[in-house]
């Protein structure tokens, strides 16, 4: 089976994920993942988002992929039996040594996590052999490789790939630039993305900062582009790849229900077998990214970095509550006007249709002219059948 995996910071953007088109989601507790600063899941929440996914026939993996300290074992054992107790799907392991707690303690299906940087097929035979049923390939790996893990792994090992969202610039995620900086380790989920972040280069013997311009905000010398395999999701299932994975638990909702709407849109065409709608380019355009590149699939080095602070083509404007014909209730995110075209974000088949703003009510029932207070609850006068959680979306001017 095919699976688009998408990322669940919290319950609404799981929500969002689902609705917009994800067979599965991933996220993680409030200890052992590598997004500390995500809003994360206690276990009360872990427990109401595996039923709410169950539900909808949906999947849970969550992220136990911090590489652990010796503090750290002695609570896997139960945190394992506890997730296996919940019906988690799966759990998303880096460190040998969690692995090993995990599948003494636990039936729970175990997923080799990108971090462990699994590029070729004896590395993921090996772990095939302790007992992974799937193997989450390295950023690393080309499409070649890919079809050769796939060659020497037993039917029953799936294998995952992300597909979409930010790269890093270490090796398979395993760096000390932030643990260095700023003594968060990027290692056990407290990354600052200090690749981020604005250098100069010193001279030596004067101490002088040199700035080498790149644009007019400054030089960014280790900050990546995002990854879009967009239009080559056909290419990596040939190769072997089951699970189609995008970057993101600390991205907006927005960004989620964009993404996973444009990739699932994409991934139902190859599955039946129709060409690529290059229209849904654009759509990978209107949410924030940092450029994009193919990463390693096809062999490029050293062609996706330096790249500047996140741009998107789109604002989200607002979130449909409801639609009782003529009006759409919304929650205003962006301010707009009377006048504005307003672009459809929808699961549904009103995706990219335009709405014309004749007409806004605000909660008293009055008309204005501008909506500029985030939150509001408006009505729109619209014959579009808008359902609840469409986005209204603006070309940034």
């Amino acid at each position: 089976m095919i699976e688009l995996l998408a990322p669940a910071g919290n319950m609404n953007k799981l929500k969002t994920a689902f609705l917009y088109g994800a067979d599965a989601v991933y996220l993680a507790g409030k200890k052992f993942g590598l997004r500390a600063y995500a809003d994360n899941f206690s276990y009360e929440e872990l427990s109401e988002a595996v039923t709410y996914a169950h539900n909808l026939g949906k999947k849970v993996y969550v992220t136990v992929n911090i590489y652990a300290d010796e503090s750290d074992i002695s609570e896997l054992s139960t945190y394992a039996k506890n997730l296996e107790r919940i019906g988690v799907d799966g759990a998303i392991i880096s460190d040998l040594g969690v692995f090993s707690v995990f599948r003494q303690s636990s039936n729970l299906a175990l997923h080799v996590s990108t971090q462990a940087n699994v590029t070729n097929s004896a590395s993921a035979k090996a772990w095939a052999d302790m007992g992974a049923k799937r193997i989450i390939l390295a950023r690393e790996t080309t499409i070649e490789d890919v079809r050769k893990i796939r060659d020497a792994l037993p039917s029953d090992v799936e294998l995952e790939a992300f597909v979409h969202g930010a790269m890093c610039i270490a090796y398979s995620g395993r760096c000390l630039l932030s643990s260095y900086f700023t003594d968060r380790s990027g290692n056990k989920g407290e990354c600052v993305q200090c690749c981020r972040w604005e250098y100069d280069l010193i001279e030596k013997s004067r101490g002088d900062a040199l700035r080498i311009e790149e644009d007019e905000r400054g030089t960014y010398l280790l900050s990546s582009k995002d990854l879009r395999m967009i239009e080559h999701l056909d290419k990596l299932i040939k190769a072997g790849v089951s699970s189609f994975k995008i970057e993101g638990r600390i991205k907006s909702e927005y960004y989620v229900a964009g993404i996973v709407n444009a990739y699932r849109r994409a991934l139902d065409d190859v599955l039946q077998g129709k060409p690529f709608n290059k229209l849904l380019l654009d759509e990978t355009e209107k949410v924030s990214h940092r450029g994009y590149t193919t990463g390693f699939f096809f062999g490029e080095k050293g062609s996706a970095t330096g790249e500047k602070k996140p741009t998107a083509s789109h604002n989200f404007i607002a979130l449909v509550q409801d639609y009782v014909f003529p009006y759409a209730t919304v929650e205003m995110r962006n301010r707009f006007s009377v006048g504005d075209k307003l672009e459809v974000l929808s699961p549904n088949d009103v995706f990219g249709k335009i709405l014309t703003v004749k007409e806004i009510l605000d909660e008293q029932g009055r008309s204005i002219e501008v909506a500029d207070k985030v939150q509001a609850k408006l009505r729109l006068k619209t014959d579009i059948p808008l359902s609840r959680y469409d986005i209204l979306r603006k070309k940034v001017d």
